[in-house]
Parts: structure tokens; sequence; C-alpha cells
């Protein structure tokens, strides 16, 4: 299967272009800002003739959107660059997916929804907080309405193995391996069912295999607040000089509004595919434990 994705240099789209390519797929990875060695530029905001032809005679099957701007406190404060980065790529993709008569995979995320009641199903009412969850809402329907083979596959809190290591558990493993003082103070009361993105690559793969339509939540078995998420890190790779101090959001003050019972369940994937084993949490930092001791 040819397949074009779209944000191939970042966590997520890096993940599906090693997976898919160990699965004998053809696969074009591109990038945005952050080049690397196995992708081609591509402007999903504005592609050049000369971009645009490369896909062309790439003709792929499938396009998978991962590109997106997803700082979510920038987003608030930078409204217009985040509708660009969001919602204006993702027409660009629905546009190319049209033309090229490919079917579209857009990643998005639990931030959709308002955190009041938690581990949302893809039936639940949305509701978005902030700039960044209307943006990838917004981005969703001009999918849906504009596209009839297209897969939404909702996403949090995703970590994982990534050239640029930014991803949450990551970072905060590498740093906590330095020995260096740390105080972190992170928020008590956000929840969310972190997914590592060789698992979401590896779902959207059974999807695109059996030919799958519609909306689909990812998640693994894991939830957790920030506090704990860090907690989890440390029993790793923690020294006697972290502090992780217990906050509230409200003290906190972000910008953008959180949904503090976030996640979502993914019930309607693992009824369908039953013999899917989501890793968790655990499973990957003992991986870079035993990485780290190498």
């Amino acid at each position: 299967m040819n397949t074009l994705i779209l944000g191939a240099s970042g966590l997520v789209g890096g993940n599906c272009l090693k997976h898919f390519q160990e699965g004998g797929w053809s696969c074009l990875g591109t990038h945005f800002s952050f080049e690397t060695d196995q992708t081609i530029a591509f402007n999903t905001l504005d592609p050049t003739a000369e971009q645009v032809e490369r896909v062309r005679a790439f003709g792929p099957d499938v396009i998978i959107h991962c590109g997106a701007l997803t700082w979510v406190d920038y987003c608030e404060e930078h409204v217009e660059e985040s509708y660009e980065k969001t919602v204006t790529s993702t027409k660009q993709a629905v546009a190319l997916a049209q033309e090229l008569n490919a079917k579209l995979v857009y990643l998005s995320t639990d931030y959709v929804f308002d955190g009041k009641r938690g581990y949302y199903k893809e039936e639940d009412d949305v509701n978005p907080l902030s700039v960044y969850g209307k943006h990838k809402l917004e981005a969703e329907q001009y999918v849906q309405e504009h596209l009839s083979e297209y897969l939404i596959c909702r996403i949090t809190n995703v970590y994982g193995d990534e050239i640029r290591g930014k991803n949450f558990i990551a970072r905060l493993s590498a740093n906590m391996q330095t020995g260096e003082p740390m105080e972190l103070k992170l928020p008590v009361d956000q929840y969310a069912t972190p997914a590592n993105a060789w698992d979401v690559a590896r779902a959207i793969k059974k999807l695109l295999e059996r030919q799958s339509s519609g909306i689909y939540h990812f998640a693994s078995t894991d939830y957790l607040n920030r506090v704990q998420l860090a907690e989890r890190v440390a029993k790793y790779f923690g020294h006697e000089q972290i502090r992780i101090l217990p906050v509230s959001t409200e003290e906190l003050a972000p910008p953008a509004e959180r949904p503090l019972k976030g996640g979502m369940s993914a019930a309607k994937f693992n009824e369908e595919f039953p013999d899917f084993r989501w890793s968790n949490v655990d499973d990957y930092l003992t991986t870079l434990k035993h990485r780290s001791k190498q």
C-alpha cells in the first residue's frame, strides 16, 4: 500500500513511517519545519507545484495527516497560527485526498471534549474548551463533511521514541538521568490515557488493512494524572534531588483551559481487534531503563 505521511518527522508520524515500512508498505514521509534524512519537504499550508507533483507521482492510496500545532497554551495566544496549522493544513490534506482518490487518516485529540466526565467514547458529545480543541474539532468536522472514506483517530498524552525526544515521558526520563536537581510543579487534577506512538502506528495499520472508516479512540490501560505519570518515570530514573510538587490546574493558571477528566476508552477498537495488545507506561520505561544500561 502506498502511504503518504504528512508530518513524518514528528512523534506519531515517525513511528508510522517506521512501522509501515517494516510491514512492507511503500511510504513517502514529509516534514514541514523539522527535517530528517527520511523525509522530504512539503508545505501543508501552501505546497509548491514541485512538492505536489512529487506526491502525485508517488500515487498514495492513503494519506496520514500527523502534522499540527500541539502546543496548547501557544495556540490560545496565537489563534490565527493555530487555525492555519490545524484547520488550513487539514483542508489541504482533504483536497489532496480528493484529487488522488486516497483515504485520509486524521489524528485528533481528547481536547475536543470538556473533561467533565472522562474516559470518553466515540459517540460522546464534544465540547472543546480551548482554541486548540476547537480547531481540532473544526478540522474533524471538515474531514467528515468532505470525505466519505476517512479515519479520525483520537489520541492523547502520546509518548515513545522520537528523534527530538520532545514528549513528556522521553524528555523527563532524559532529564532525570543527568542527576541534576529538579523541582516539578505538576497538575494533580488533569487525567488522561497515555498511549505509545508505536501502538498508535500499529492500530492505524490494523484499521487500514481492514478498510475501516469513521472515528476511533486509541488508549492503553493507563489512566493517570501528570503527577502520577512523573512519579512513574521517577520510579525508574529518579534520584533523591527530584521533588514533584502536586498543584491544581487553577493554581498553575495556564492560558488555555484544560479538560481535567480527559482520556478515552478504546473499547470500540478493542472489540474489533481482540488480539491487539496495548503497551503501557511501565512497558516503555522498562525498555528505556534497559537501553540506559547498555
